[in-house]
């Protein structure tokens, strides 16, 4: 892609948008990071203000929130890359949910718009356990979860971030959609065991039924976050995922990092001190 066709960054204070925007601005790629405390914002809840954040931009990556497993998403991304044509927008990059039959069919939108476009299908990320939702879970040393013994294959936010960049950047990558994961199936018992190891923590890792984690969030996030959760945890730990995808590999050319690589940068950047 020549360097003249900027880059909409939505989403750039999340794990995975602040990392593509930092990547840009390495490459000196000219780009606009937005959320909804920038000018020009970017709200998902205002419509009306998401052409004044496009103007001029020819690609966008795109991260929705709460999520695309959520109500009423497929419709909201279909208005979106409505208004992302209209405003001259050529590309789309669109990180997706993996097993989440919500965000299949916001991707089918995206399919369906004309726009050029990849998607970068990820789940449970490495860095929840440090810098997400997970982190006061870790610090308290009980890891609670509607997860069972299930399979994960854990992937890292930098190499989600890296494999989204190469898909805004080179036109070969359009019409893709990449599977990515990490290169091992873990479960969250051998997270809390791998992360006690290496960070002198005690984390155990306590399994919960659908209807306890949903009783357990609600204090914390109210109903609509706790349904949504709690959904999600009903409809992917059924085992969809236990299997690892090739996205990293296919659009990177090599292997993902794995949960063990992630601890040692986590730990040399000072993750989980204050508990330690």
């Amino acid at each position: 892609m020549p360097i003249d066709n900027p880059i909409l960054v939505i989403g750039a204070t999340g794990k995975i948008g602040s990392r593509v925007a930092d990547r840009l601005a390495a490459r000196g790629h000219p780009h606009r990071a937005v959320s909804r405390s920038t000018a020009p914002a970017f709200d998902w809840e205002n419509p009306a203000g998401w052409a004044r954040a496009m103007e001029g931009m020819h690609s966008a990556f795109v991260t929705y929130v709460p999520d695309l497993a959520a109500p009423g998403a497929p419709e909201i991304i279909e208005q979106f890359t409505a208004t992302a044509e209209a405003s001259g927008l050529r590309k789309v990059v669109l990180l997706s949910g993996r097993g989440e039959h919500g965000a299949e069919l916001s991707e089918d939108k995206v399919r369906q718009s004309g726009l050029d476009h990849v998607i970068v299908r990820a789940s449970w990320f490495n860095q929840n356990f440090d810098e997400g939702m997970l982190l006061p879970s870790i610090l308290s040393g009980t890891l609670a979860l509607a997860a069972g013994d299930k399979l994960e294959p854990f992937v890292d936010a930098e190499d989600i971030a890296d494999v989204a960049v190469a898909a805004l950047l080179d036109e070969r990558h359009n019409g893709a959609t990449y599977e990515v994961t990490g290169p091992r199936l873990m479960t969250f018992a051998d997270i809390a065991r791998e992360i006690s190891a290496a960070s002198g923590l005690d984390v155990t890792y306590v399994p919960l039924s659908v209807e306890a984690f949903h009783a357990a969030l609600l204090p914390a996030i109210g109903k609509d976050g706790a349904d949504l959760l709690a959904d999600l945890c009903a409809e992917v730990f059924d085992g969809r995922n236990e299997w690892l995808g090739d996205g990293v590999q296919r659009a990177l050319g090599r292997e993902p990092r794995d949960f063990a690589d992630y601890l040692a940068a986590a730990i040399a950047n000072g993750a989980w001190r204050q508990a330690a």
